[in-house]
């Protein structure tokens, strides 16, 4: 073990051998990590936004494998029931099911929430995968800039609409895949939903540094034995969000990109083993917890007054709609 934190430490201070597949194999074999396959969720409901492609659709087919029941929740109807299609020919009658909602629209969250306490008064897992990197600045239709929307409040708000059926669970876990990219951000509130000058790439490291923050922020306010908290960053893994948001860097950085089974690994980790229940509030990498912060000036930023600044916007977005 003592060697296994002396390799991880090591490979821990260079981005490119952290964060790409090198990380992740040395990781691995190393510290001998506990094969997915041999871990079970049967009898366990697992909640999945963004599951139609990418780590999400990883993190449900091995959800599956593992005998839990998977709800699919994604933004296209088509596209979501073909998912569900093929992942439910390999699994019992009804374990493979979907929701269809857009997590940027807060009233088609707060359809969702309904329908899925509707189905399943206990929700074991939620996993918290659906978001893009966008060039132009949009907005939800409640007026949110879509970012923000989708990745941050509405998380929250569904979070928050599911809180009675994970303590049934106890614990529930609710999962956030954030990226590394939040480690360049400072935590900002006031100008959280960039209203100037536009950089999708600045943005989406914003709302992920919010997310982790909020994650945090969460485990201080419900109990680790009704629902535990956690966030993780898959390092760079090679998505369909990736290839299309991102060419340039993947054509670059391709050969050492994670494959999706490896950038979701820690999620399905995190939603299965028994490790992730003894603590909450935690930010993950390669089944290790990590520090949320690398730089200076992003712990400078990161004040109580900004967190309950922030915590207090985002739960005023994602209520405004019901008002």
């Amino acid at each position: 073990m003592r060697i296994a934190k002396l390799v991880d430490a090591a490979l821990e201070a260079p981005v490119v051998t952290s964060f790409t597949r090198l990380g992740h194999d040395v990781r691995s074999r190393v510290a001998g990590w506990e094969p997915l396959s041999s871990m079970r969720m049967d009898h366990s409901v697992a909640v999945v936004t963004g599951a139609t492609s990418g780590l999400g659709l990883e993190a449900a087919r091995v959800f599956v494998q593992l005998g839990a029941t998977v709800v699919l929740l994604g933004r296209d109807a088509t596209k979501t029931e073909a998912v569900r299609a093929a992942l439910a020919s390999d699994a019992d009658t009804g374990r493979v099911q979907s929701v269809v909602a857009d997590m940027g629209d807060l009233v088609q969250v707060r359809a969702a929430a309904r329908e899925l306490v509707r189905r399943f008064p206990r929700i074991d897992v939620l996993v918290h995968n659906a978001g893009a990197l966008t060039a132009a600045r949009h907005e939800s239709p409640q007026g949110i800039e879509q970012t923000v929307a989708s990745q941050v409040v509405g998380p929250f708000l569904l979070t928050s609409l599911l809180l009675p059926c994970l303590r049934v669970a106890a614990p529930g876990r609710v999962i956030t895949v954030s990226s590394g990219g939040m480690y360049a951000s400072p935590l900002r509130v006031e100008h959280l939903q960039m209203a100037g000058d536009y950089n999708g790439t600045e943005q989406y490291a914003r709302a992920k540094r919010a997310q982790v923050t909020l994650n945090e922020m969460w485990a201080e306010r419900v109990p680790a034995t009704e629902v535990v908290f956690h966030a993780m960053h898959p390092g760079w893994a090679d998505t369909p969000g990736v290839e299309q948001s991102l060419p340039t860097f993947r054509k670059v950085v391709g050969p050492l990109l994670r494959s999706p089974a490896q950038g979701a690994d820690t999620i399905v980790w995190l939603a299965a083993a028994a490790e992730p229940v003894r603590s909450s509030g935690g930010f993950w990498l390669d089944r290790r917890r990590r520090s949320i912060h690398k730089l200076p000036r992003t712990r400078r930023s990161d004040t109580a007054l900004r967190r309950q600044a922030l915590w207090s916007d985002i739960e005023g977005l994602a209520a405004e709609e019901a008002s």
